[in-house]
């Protein structure tokens, strides 16, 4: 009897796969836009060496590349502790702003010491974005009430709550910018060009939840109620308290992002401050897969899809095409993903 060949889904797809799935993905995806540039009369490998001139080629864009990589890392984080126990903050755009107002709060209104401030704005802007996904994460534990959509309406309530302040009450009243509040009177020190200390305690916080969560009860306990919610409460685990308490870090994770932004990179809160990190931090979060330690390559990869876009429009690329890369880029890293998990089996 001949074999016949079929293809099966693993369950566990080794690394190595993701891997090579990945980079046969990217460079299709790359293949195609060199392609397209070449058909409008570009040159793919001239641009191609700008970018990797002006992103890590450079010391100047090792910084972007930073810069971009803190938010993303922590609000990846934030996805992802939610998608580990089968919940969905898509709300971490509006969890950034949150944080970077109640940092800006203490930053224009105190004349603390940079030591007690700058405390004060980590622990004020955590609070502030676990504050601002309480409602979606309680209404979800206790109501059954998706938190996939509770928490992406409040993204656009806090985006016109900041231009509320930084057009209205807060607005900057001596340059006269436009949608900005004045400069902060302290800001995270830089200690490598523009890079800040948050940069540092994004990569800390990171490294910490994944330990944390490995070796921990709560970990434990937490991945029981999302892999199986009625196993958990047959074995006592309170399922609502330990959905909430996932959500609300969360939005703590996310709020961090804001903190470090208006207080590391921007030294301002201004419209558009978060900068769709919120959603980004959606791909990288899937990017990452089962691992917290996976973020930080997931990061790097999407700041240098991010700063790649800015070299691009420099060159008078639009920004209509800039975007259609990114997504392409996007979509291909997924589809490397997906198709990874398939082998080819034979049967008889």
């Amino acid at each position: 009897m001949s074999a016949v060949s079929h293809r099966t889904r693993l369950t566990v797809v080794p690394s190595y796969r993701i891997a090579i799935g990945r980079g046969l993905s990217i460079l299709a995806a790359l293949s195609i836009v060199a392609i397209t540039l070449a058909a409008m009369g570009r040159s793919p490998i001239e641009l191609a060496g700008l970018v990797v001139r002006s992103t890590v080629g450079s010391r100047f864009g090792i910084e972007d590349l930073a810069l971009f990589m803190t938010p993303l890392m922590l609000t990846g984080a934030a996805v992802w502790v939610g998608i580990r126990v089968n919940l969905w903050n898509i709300g971490a755009e509006g969890q950034v702003y949150a944080g970077a107002t109640a940092a800006t709060a203490i930053g224009l209104f105190t004349h603390w010491p940079a030591f007690i401030a700058l405390p004060a704005m980590i622990v004020a802007g955590m609070l502030a974005g676990a504050a601002w996904i309480f409602v979606p994460a309680a209404a979800r534990a206790w109501l059954s009430v998706s938190e996939i959509v509770t928490s992406l309406l409040l993204n656009f309530v806090a985006s016109l709550l900041v231009y509320y302040l930084a057009t209205g009450p807060w607005a900057d009243r001596v340059t006269g910018a436009l949608a900005s509040t004045e400069r902060l009177h302290m800001a995270f020190p830089e200690f490598w060009g523009a890079v800040h200390l948050g940069f540092i305690l994004a990569l800390a916080t990171v490294i910490g939840l994944g330990v944390g969560l490995a070796k921990s009860r709560f970990g434990y306990e937490t991945a029981v109620c999302g892999s199986n919610p009625q196993a958990a409460h047959y074995a006592g685990i309170g399922v609502a308290p330990r959905i909430l308490a996932v959500l609300l870090l969360s939005g703590a994770l996310a709020g961090l992002a804001g903190v470090f932004e208006v207080a590391g990179t921007v030294h301002r809160l201004q419209g558009g401050l978060a900068n769709n990190y919120g959603y980004l931090g959606i791909v990288v979060a899937l990017l990452a897969r089962g691992s917290c330690l996976a973020l930080i390559p997931a990061a790097l990869l999407m700041a240098l899809i991010l700063d790649t876009g800015i070299v691009l429009q420099t060159t008078q690329i639009s920004s209509s095409a800039v975007l259609a890369i990114t997504g392409l880029l996007v979509l291909a890293i997924a589809a490397g993903d997906e198709l990874a998990a398939y082998v080819r089996v034979n049967r008889t």
